[in-house]
């Protein structure tokens, strides 16, 4: 996959890392926006090529209750304007194989969740549509299996794929990233550092998943050393009140700066 082959991407002649990121879930029009306007003010500054990402709903939840979407219509349509108010290409998750052509109407960039990305019928929906298919690997998946995952879309006629890592399940209730995969899987596709999901603490007693936002930068600055094609992080202006995955979001004011060391890192690992 070429990055430019994704619609409106900006500064791919950069020889930066690309960036995915925005928050979980679409939780309305006014705050999607917002948090689209700042990260492509900071990304444009530092030459940064940036999707946004929002997912349109949350199938995967450890309870009943939780906040699962807005909408689907309305959360597409969202994602819609921020791509045409800002000019910018857009992914989203997709759960079932209805949501693959629901979903490809929207947004550039389809995303099967890590929990689904073995699941062949969800797989080859998203390939069929002719977008750019990311494909987050499974917590329970060695880095080398993903060859096959990747195979199963470049034999559907689509060459447009990417990979992501989002951690390994350690234990019952954290998560580590292995290294290794990185350049293991950048052997069948450009790879993505899933961030922010790395750092997630699932499975907990309340039946709210946690994490460690303050490992975010460790975990980042590991990724461009290792040459990671891409960062995903999730980030909120409010993450507190976030009505998905605010435990490990980054605070929208700490995205500059961060971005901003990366970048630097990115310059330096270059020139070896």
């Amino acid at each position: 996959m070429k990055l430019d082959r994704i619609p409106q991407l900006k500064h791919t002649d950069s020889n930066n890392f690309f960036l995915l990121a925005g928050p979980c879930a679409i939780e309305g029009e006014e705050m999607a926006l917002r948090i689209a306007e700042k990260v492509v003010e900071i990304t444009n500054k530092l030459e940064i090529p940036y999707v946004f990402k929002g997912s349109f709903k949350k199938a995967n939840r450890s309870r009943i209750d939780s906040f699962t979407g807005i909408g689907d219509e309305k959360a597409l349509k969202i994602l819609r304007k921020v791509s045409e108010t800002f000019e910018i290409p857009t992914i989203t998750d997709i759960h079932e194989v209805s949501d693959a052509k629901l979903a490809a109407e929207y947004v550039d960039i389809l995303q099967i969740p890590a929990f689904l990305v073995r699941q062949t019928d969800l797989v080859v929906a998203a390939a069929g549509t002719g977008k750019v298919v990311n494909l987050k690997k499974g917590q329970f998946m060695s880095p080398e299996s993903m060859k096959h995952a990747v195979t199963k879309v470049t034999d559907c006629n689509n060459e447009q794929v990417m990979v992501t890592d989002r951690g390994t399940m350690f234990g019952y209730q954290d998560m580590i990233v292995d290294f290794r995969g990185i350049p293991a899987m950048r052997e069948f596709a450009p790879t993505v550092l899933d961030v922010t999901h790395s750092l997630q603490q699932p499975n907990q007693s309340s039946g709210v998943t946690g994490g460690r936002p303050d490992m975010i930068e460790t975990i980042a600055r590991a990724g461009v050393v290792n040459n990671v094609d891409g960062l995903f992080i999730e980030t909120h202006f409010d993450p507190a009140n976030a009505k998905s995955d605010g435990a490990n979001m980054l605070d929208l004011k700490h995205l500059e700066t961060l971005l901003s060391n990366l970048v630097a890192i990115r310059k330096t690992v270059n020139k070896l």
